[in-house]
């Protein structure tokens, strides 16, 4: 899977719908809205998009390349190379979890809408529980963005946030990811595209 990935750097049609893609990260980035305690957005949708489409490795160079570029394009604080670690690590997720693997669902007598929203949501669950509960919530203790005494409060606002937003965001990986995956197999016929 990671070399068929990889692969794909070398596709100008799969680098073409990747910067598609980034540019509607940054567009949907600009409209999140800012609370004490986290921030909410939905830019990960178009990242899941690359992932499925593209993989792990370009979902995860996406993922980096967004947040570089995003703080290029509205700096705020100072830049910490280790959260851009960790939205490329976000990319990788949805890649591995939504690439090239209907296959594999089918066996399980499951049509390949339903494997690509079990997928989705494995994938969601995965991101939010590593990335954003922990892996975030940790780097925000580290470097002093939320006192270690009020751990306990950030992390259960934290959570309760996520657990909002995943009523959210469930059923738009639902609507979004077949409606991208279809899109992208009827605009490229007659290449060879995401199976």
């Amino acid at each position: 899977m990671f070399l068929k990935s990889a692969k794909e750097f070398k596709d100008i049609r799969a680098l073409a719908v990747t910067g598609m893609f980034i540019a509607v990260s940054m567009i949907i980035e600009k409209f999140s809205i800012n609370l004490s305690f986290a921030k909410i957005n939905f830019a990960f949708l178009a990242i899941a998009v690359i992932g499925m489409l593209t993989g792990p490795v370009m979902g995860f160079a996406a993922g980096l390349i967004c947040d570089i570029v995003g703080y290029l394009a509205s700096p705020t604080g100072a830049f910490l190379p280790v959260y851009t670690l960790v939205a490329g690590v976000q990319g990788l997720i949805y890649g591995f979890c939504l690439y090239r693997k209907q296959e594999h669902f089918l066996l399980f007598g499951l049509n390949e809408h339903v494997s690509l929203i079990i997928r989705a949501v494995t994938a969601r669950l995965l991101d939010v529980a590593v990335i954003n509960l922990c892996i975030n919530t940790w780097l925000n203790m580290h470097y002093g963005f939320i006192p270690s005494q009020a751990f306990s409060t950030a992390i259960s606002a934290r959570l309760v946030k996520n657990v909002v937003e995943l009523v959210a965001d469930i059923p738009m990986l639902a609507v979004l990811l077949p409606a991208a995956l279809l899109a992208y197999r009827r605009a490229f016929r007659n290449h060879s595209v995401v199976s």
